[in-house]
């Protein structure tokens, strides 16, 4: 039985590595931070500090989970569709612009939430993520002109 177990996840894990260009480090921070934002935005802000903008009460609301959840998704099928272009063009680009950019965009997320629970943001986190988005639009374009 274990040994079932461990094959069905090790075949899964497989599929999801290959699916998505490989689990390297871009999609694990990837991952990482949606997580994050996940457990921040969904969970901590409406349940704990009860500040969720997301609904009228700032607590816990189904229907803006599922959107999250839904958005997380769709996070996920554009890195898809890089990888399956990247494959199509014969480049390896998109999938790594895709990432950075969606992490670029989750950190921020992340950094809302923590400024709604009343946390100083250090300025230097502010930074990193300008340089982030300034990364994933000056790879595309370097790497688009070849």
């Amino acid at each position: 039985m274990k040994q079932m177990v461990t094959s069905l996840f090790g075949m899964f894990g497989s599929a999801v590595a290959l699916l998505f260009g490989g689990w390297d480090i871009a999609l694990q921070t990837l991952v990482l931070f949606m997580g994050i934002d996940w457990i921040t935005g969904g969970i901590l802000l409406p349940v704990i500090f009860k500040k969720s903008p997301k609904s009228e009460n700032g607590r816990l609301e189904s229907r803006a989970g599922w959107k999250g959840l839904c958005r997380k998704g769709m996070t996920l099928l554009f890195v898809l569709i890089a990888v399956r272009l990247d494959l199509l063009m014969g480049t390896n680009y998109l999938r790594d612009a895709v990432c950075i950019a969606f992490i670029a965009n989750e950190a921020l997320s992340i950094l809302e939430n923590a400024g709604l629970m009343g946390m100083p943001i250090p300025e230097v986190l502010r930074q990193a993520i300008d340089i982030l988005n300034g990364k994933a639009e000056k790879y595309t374009e370097s790497r688009g002109e070849r």
